[in-house]
């Protein structure tokens, strides 16, 4: 080593002497041509007007030659309005002087009943809401798999949202479900709004087997082990023996139940 500290405390400032961060480590290393190494490492950022912002804490990070802070491994991220995150990864930065946090590696968000993989994240010292970029894969709990693209996590007043604008595929044991214009996920309330034009099949059991549903806005209440479908807009519902048109649809998919309300036309064979 050229250098070993044990306890050290970084105090780092910008050109205007504006301090950006504190960072404390149980120990900080340093080798030949190598990153200094921090082991148990605490990172709290401020403002420019003083005021603690994110604070970031892990097993391990390492401090770049361009001063850029790089953490692997499993990382709490926490907001400067107390809001927590946890997440997995390879390689995330803290950029100090922009106010920034990035990760352009494999990201493992580990939230409320699921545990979310991401192709990368992002999220600004100011803003509690989190950006995991790329392809999502949210695995939920109850066995449930939800993939969609660029996942915003929201956090903000005790709430546990989880939203996406992009085509979404919602997989649970017997049915697969697309929306083309996204997800709102609320954990709290285990409900889930998939948007735009909804399909949903079914491949299990003798009364909905093979069916297709087609529909809007569709509402999925996973409360209490349920699994609730609902759409107030019209829905069209086919088998091999059957085409139905309707103003709105109820699916409970635990007992395969389907109820077609308003305007019901239907052809059977």
């Amino acid at each position: 080593y050229l250098e070993k500290i044990d306890n050290i405390v970084i105090k780092e400032y910008s050109d205007e002497q504006l301090l950006l961060h504190i960072v404390e480590a149980e120990t900080y290393s340093r080798e030949k041509n190598k990153p200094v190494e921090l082991l148990n490492v605490k990172v709290t950022t401020y403002d420019e007007f003083g005021k603690k912002g994110v604070v970031l804490t892990s097993n391990r990070a390492e401090i770049l030659k361009s001063g850029e802070i790089f953490f692997n491994g499993k990382v709490n991220i926490q907001s400067k309005n107390g809001v927590s995150h946890e997440i997995n990864t390879e390689s995330l930065i803290v950029f100090s002087n922009s106010g920034q946090i990035k990760s352009n590696r494999k990201v493992t968000y580990l939230g409320k009943n699921a545990k979310i993989d991401a192709q990368g994240m992002e999220m600004n010292f100011e803003d509690d809401t989190m950006s995991l970029v790329g392809k999502t894969i949210i695995n939920q709990d109850s066995g449930s798999v939800i993939e969609t693209t660029n996942l915003f996590v929201v956090h903000t007043d005790g709430k546990k949202l989880y939203k996406s604008t992009e085509k979404t595929f919602y997989n649970s044991s017997d049915n697969e479900v697309s929306a083309d214009k996204g997800i709102d996920l609320d954990m709290n309330e285990n409900l889930m709004k998939l948007f735009g034009e909804v399909e949903i099949l079914n491949s299990g059991g003798s009364s909905m087997g093979g069916s297709t549903i087609e529909s809007y806005n569709l509402i999925v209440d996973q409360s209490n082990g349920r699994e609730l479908y609902k759409s107030n807009d019209s829905a069209h519902y086919q088998t091999q023996v059957s085409d139905i048109q309707a103003k709105r649809m109820h699916y409970d998919a635990k007992t395969r139940k389907v109820e077609l309300i308003g305007g019901v036309l239907g052809v059977f064979e």
